[in-house]
């Protein structure tokens, strides 16, 4: 598969940035999300799938604190990775794990590792780096270390997967093999741990429907977003949360 240039990232970074939270590269996030009162029991935590228009106030978290009628908290940052080795920004939220703290949280939903896979070695012989986020059975790598920190702390986790393309002049269009083997690792190791669930949107874009996509065809719409945080309110009220 060819190299994808990280360069249309950057783009999409600038073009995005207005629709990001004040502080959202510190991974402040949307501490306040619309819903109900009371402190938050729900953190969302990942890249832009999360991240994307926070500003607005229609991203999934967002969406998800309305159909749930409660407020979330949300750390999620534009860009943000997995395999992240600076540390000041790193510890500001672009490396994912640190993006985990406050709390105490009964939920946390969570992203990530695709930007690992398209900006670490442009969705072209990924085995490696793929190894190192998460083995081929789902016990080892980092995105399984970390989930089982934030797992003992009692919270539950709901892993979501990421948007497909239409099919349509999508810049991510080479990534979807590398996608569909980190998402089944990902879901062996959700089915490891009745703690862990796994929320696929793999088949949620319809073939030729460019309206699940923003205009950079890489983060999700608000038509998107919406449906998304819904369908995590409906997982979250499933398994026994409110």
């Amino acid at each position: 598969m060819p190299r994808f240039p990280a360069r249309l990232f950057l783009l999409a970074l600038l073009a995005f940035w207005p629709l990001l939270p004040a502080g959202a590269l510190a991974g402040q996030g949307a501490q306040g999300a619309q819903g109900g009162g009371g402190a938050p029991r729900i953190l969302f935590m990942g890249d832009s799938l999360l991240a994307v228009h926070s500003a607005t106030g229609r991203s999934v978290s967002d969406a998800a604190a309305a159909a749930l009628d409660e407020p979330v908290a949300d750390h999620s940052v534009l860009g943000a990775r997995i395999l992240y080795g600076l540390p000041l920004t790193g510890a500001m939220g672009l490396r994912i794990g640190a993006q985990f703290r406050g709390g105490p949280w009964d939920w946390v939903v969570m992203n990530g590792g695709g930007n690992d896979l398209w900006l670490g070695c442009g969705c072209n012989r990924c085995d490696r780096r793929l190894d190192k986020l998460i083995s081929a059975d789902g016990t080892g790598g980092r995105i399984p270390e970390l989930v089982r920190r934030i797992r003992a702390t009692g919270a539950r986790v709901i892993y979501l997967g990421y948007l497909r393309s239409p099919g349509m002049g999508s810049p991510i269009e080479n990534c979807k093999d590398e996608g569909d083997a980190l998402e089944a690792r990902i879901a062996a190791m959700a089915a490891r741990d009745p703690g862990v669930q796994f929320l696929s949107l793999a088949e949620l874009v319809p073939y030729g429907d460019r309206s699940y996509h923003a205009i950079d065809m890489i983060h999700p719409s608000v038509k998107a977003s919406r449906i998304i945080g819904r369908m995590v309110a409906d997982l979250i009220r499933a398994s026994g949360g409110r």
